[in-house]
């Protein structure tokens, strides 16, 4: 299994997308992403180095998977 950091972000989104399908990316708020991200088993990242921006990547990524 790939191990994921904040860069990843298309991989992320695709990880997010499979193991949420309830979830409307649309609405989640950055706190609750950035804890769903950092929850993921795979993912190996610093939870200080995330950023709006970043967060903003994954997030527009995950509703092009969403939809």
């Amino acid at each position: 299994m790939q191990k994921l950091d904040w860069l990843d972000v298309l991989d992320i989104a695709i990880e997010l997308n499979e193991l949420y399908p309830e979830i409307d990316p649309q609405w989640i708020s950055f706190p609750d992403l950035h804890k769903k991200i950092c929850d993921l088993e795979n993912f190996c990242g610093d939870p200080a180095k995330s950023n709006e921006k970043i967060l903003e990547a994954i997030q527009s990524n995950w509703i092009e998977e969403y939809q």
